[in-house]
């Protein structure tokens, strides 16, 4: 637990002092979650500069389908992380924009990874090229 709580910035959970419970925290797993879908942090980053309509978010992001944009909303709404925002108009206008949580994530954590996969980035890729040689070599 002591590894964890270092790598963890020295903060622990309120179950601090009872271990394996700590590790499975389902308050751990649902900030790590928002992670292993490749376009939510995309589309938080996105959404940074402020709201946007869906195609100008399809636009600034690139390489994105409707579906998935559709899909990667629905799951940063139902997060609390993005709001929609329907406009009072005709034709109607929506716009979603990040929430004060989402703002918060995107201020916070994705900043501190982004500078660190700035400054460590090729590392890390000449770790993952050195591995996959290893796998491929006899």
């Amino acid at each position: 637990m002591r590894d964890t709580h270092a790598m963890m910035g020295g903060e622990m959970t309120d179950h601090e002092g009872r271990g394996h419970e700590w590790v499975a925290d389902c308050r751990l797993r649902a900030a790590t979650d928002l992670f292993t879908h490749t376009w939510d942090p995309v589309v938080l980053a996105a959404l940074r500069a402020g709201p946007r309509r869906r195609r100008e978010l399809r636009a600034a992001i690139g390489g994105i389908s409707d579906k998935v944009l559709t899909d990667t909303l629905r799951r940063l709404l139902a997060g609390g992380l993005v709001g929609r925002h329907a406009h009072a108009e005709a034709p109607p206008r929506v716009e979603y924009g990040l929430t004060v949580l989402g703002q918060s994530l995107v201020e916070g954590p994705m900043v501190a990874l982004g500078r660190w996969a700035v400054d460590h980035g090729d590392e890390l890729l000449a770790a993952q090229e050195n591995a996959a040689r290893r796998t491929t070599d006899p």
